[in-house]
Parts: C-alpha cells; structure tokens; sequence
C-alpha cells in the first residue's frame, strides 16, 4: 500500500493479485486491522465497483466520512458515489 501515490486509489482485488492471492475479502480483513494508518495507507483502496468499499471495519458512518476526506484532500472525487478508475487508479 505503501507504493499507492497520493492521489490514486486502487481495489481490495488489485492488491490480492499483486500478492498472488485470490482472496480480495482477506485483503479488506487485513486492512481492518491496519496499525500503522494512516502511514500506510488503507483509505487508499477501495471497492472494485469504484464505490469507497470499508474503513476501519466500518461501512457506513463517520469512518466513511474520514476515508471520504481523506481521498478527497488528496484530490480524488467522487461522481454518483464512485471513483473514476480512468483518471485515479494505480497500477502495480
């Protein structure tokens, strides 16, 4: 995650496939449990439907907000409650 610029995203799937898993669940279960956010970077991934997926085991409420706040301090937006794949993900 480290490797995510400031103002790119990319998916829970991204990141499994990068490590050689199938398993993008595992990835957002790891995530949820992240010490060291925000340094390492976890509000920078996101669903693979471009929608904000989770943050801090929370999908709706406050943490959304936070995670909402942060990607858009780094520039990202939102159109219809997704992210545009064309102009912000990153590629491994």
């Amino acid at each position: 995650m480290r490797t995510i610029p400031s103002g790119k995203v990319c998916t829970y799937g991204d990141i499994a496939s990068a490590l050689g898993i199938r398993s993008s669940q595992a990835i957002g279960q790891a995530l949820k449990r992240n010490p060291f956010a925000p340094e390492v970077p976890c509000h920078r991934v996101i669903s693979s439907s471009g929608k904000i997926g989770g943050f801090y085991g929370e999908s709706t409420g406050p943490r959304i907000d936070q995670k909402i706040a942060m990607l858009r301090e780094e520039g990202i937006c939102l159109q219809n409650g997704c992210i545009d794949f064309t102009r912000f993900r990153h590629s491994f």
